[in-house]
């Protein structure tokens, strides 16, 4: 199974960055710098599954790919 695409980007608002997976419903983290948002962001992963396995809530299967990716895709198989 492949993984969860993560969204890294600056906040200006909140002074750091902020990291989301799209698949997840309200699954995000913030942090100083881009490596530890990502990191909190992993974490904040683990707890949104353990949780939607504890109450039996569906996991979505990952799907979302930013378009950049499927432009590439899409020029490689030309």
């Amino acid at each position: 199974m492949k993984d969860y695409h993560i969204n890294i980007f600056y906040s200006r608002e909140d002074g750091g960055y902020i990291a989301d997976i799209p698949d997840l419903e309200a699954c995000s983290a913030f942090g100083r710098t881009p490596e530890e948002a990502l990191a909190e962001v992993e974490r904040a992963k683990k707890a949104w599954l353990a949780a939607a396995r504890r109450t039996r809530k569906p996991i979505p299967r990952p799907r979302y790919r930013p378009a950049i990716y499927q432009v590439a895709a899409v020029g490689a198989a030309k």
